[in-house]
């Protein structure tokens, strides 16, 4: 089924990622990652501000700002005319070619964030847990380029990408976060791209972004799939459902890597876009750090 896709903002991002739905501001905020810019959109307008380092994902926090994983490790990060960072921990130090990526919050208010070789050369990237008293740890290692993840309802389920590999994995996960084994969701072949982004809407279906797919696909907890929404770009990155009824589904893209060719038959790469899915999300839970 076709469905209208809206062009929200052609903010025309170099690495658009990182959607995120702030519930108090009522107002999306993603990230252009390698442009160094973060936006955010509401009722009231939109607004734009330059990051002074590669921000790969941000999150909400409950006491307000957000946390960030960035090229220089985990930040808080203060929202007003101008943007505050405060380095917490950089996990990675010893690896100065690697940056966080992908990062989301749990259910239980944990953040989790992957790191990954900028070069995208070799698979040196990993998972962590931030833990709401700022402790970091290692949860898992040997990605390419990390993404995701994402959150089962009752947050027991955890899905994460190696888009490098084309696989999404899942692991079991305890209340107190500790990971079961890694088994492949999802592998992926050919001309269907490669898995990005994504998260679990309100009937605990996975939905996936996919990097030179030109599409975003939807997943029961079977990996059967479900759905597919075509979308006019080559490089959708990331997915966040938001607005006051969490049934608007936002999809950040990104235009790094394409020439004067591919950019004149997509002239929204690197846009925030928008499409009724017919479904809703779940809201998310703030960092409790």
């Amino acid at each position: 089924m076709n469905r209208a896709i809206t062009v929200v903002a052609d903010v025309k991002a170099v690495l658009g990622e990182g959607p995120v739905w702030v519930a108090r501001e009522q107002a999306l905020y993603w990230l252009d990652i390698k442009g160094r810019r973060l936006f955010r959109i509401n009722d009231k307008g939109f607004r734009e501000w330059s990051t002074p380092m590669r921000v790969g994902s941000i999150a909400p926090r409950e006491g307000g700002g957000f946390i960030a994983g960035t090229d220089g490790g985990f930040y808080t990060v203060e929202v007003g005319d101008k943007l505050a960072f405060t380095r917490l921990s950089d996990p990675e130090e010893d690896r100065p070619d690697n940056r966080f990526n992908d990062g989301k919050v749990d259910r239980h208010g944990r953040f989790w964030a992957g790191t990954m070789d900028d070069t995208e050369q070799a698979a040196v990237g990993a998972l962590y847990r931030l833990d709401p008293g700022h402790r970091w740890t290692k949860q898992d290692e040997g990605y390419g380029v990390t993404n995701g993840p994402a959150f089962s309802r009752a947050g027991d389920i955890m899905y994460h990408t190696d888009s490098a590999r084309r696989r999404i994995y899942r692991f079991t996960l305890s209340p107190h976060g500790v990971l079961g084994p890694r088994e492949v969701f999802a592998h992926f072949k050919g001309d269907e791209g490669y898995p990005d982004g994504m998260t679990v809407d309100a009937e605990g279906c996975l939905w996936v972004a996919f990097w030179d797919g030109w599409a975003v696909r939807r997943f029961g907890p079977d990996a059967a799939l479900l759905d597919t929404i075509e979308v006019p770009v080559q490089r959708p990155t990331s997915i966040a459902f938001g607005g006051p009824n969490l049934d608007r589904m936002y999809i950040t893209s990104a235009r790094v890597g394409l020439d004067e060719t591919a950019l004149a038959v997509q002239p929204y790469a690197g846009a925030l876009l928008m499409v009724e899915a017919g479904i809703k999300g779940i809201a998310e839970q703030p960092f409790a750090g």
